[in-house]
């Protein structure tokens, strides 16, 4: 593992660590958004990067795509933990109040993301470009479900 793939991971498994008791570590409504925000957009970058290889946007480079696939599925556990009471407006939110109203249903649509994100980041690791492909769809989607009923446009 190269300095820069164990970097990532690194940063990721202390994300995930801290984020453990991250309700209770939010002293203000903005810091659960500031929270969540951050996650989401660690997750777009390195999502990102995999999905210009997944669609020839980009040259396809393993160890970028193995490193990007550990992040993702590290940090994709994140965001939920932040969708926490008194943080769903006034805090320049994207999330829609429903959110709030359907937490079960979110919870249940962060899990399916979880998974798909983990299943990309294996293909990710394959070395293996039509794994990765056919990876990013299903964990694109996973995004988009949320993305569609949950997140303004």
């Amino acid at each position: 593992m190269n300095k820069k793939s164990l970097l990532a991971l690194s940063l990721a498994a202390a994300g995930l660590l801290a984020s453990l008791p991250a309700a209770a570590q939010f002293a203000k409504a903005e810091d659960a958004v500031q929270y969540r925000q951050s996650a989401f957009r660690v997750l777009g970058f390195h999502f990102g990067r995999l999905g210009a290889m997944a669609n020839g946007k980009m040259p396809y480079d393993a160890a970028t795509a193995a490193a990007d696939g550990d992040v993702i599925a590290a940090v994709a556990k994140l965001p939920i933990n932040a969708f926490v009471p008194g943080s769903e407006s006034g805090h320049n939110t994207r999330a829609l109040p429903d959110v709030w109203k359907e937490l079960p249903k979110v919870k249940d649509l962060n899990a399916k993301m979880v998974d798909a994100t983990g299943k990309l980041a294996v293909a990710a690791k394959s070395g293996n470009l039509d794994q990765l492909k056919a990876a990013f769809g299903p964990a694109a989607q996973s995004c988009k479900a949320c993305h569609d009923d949950f997140r303004k446009k």
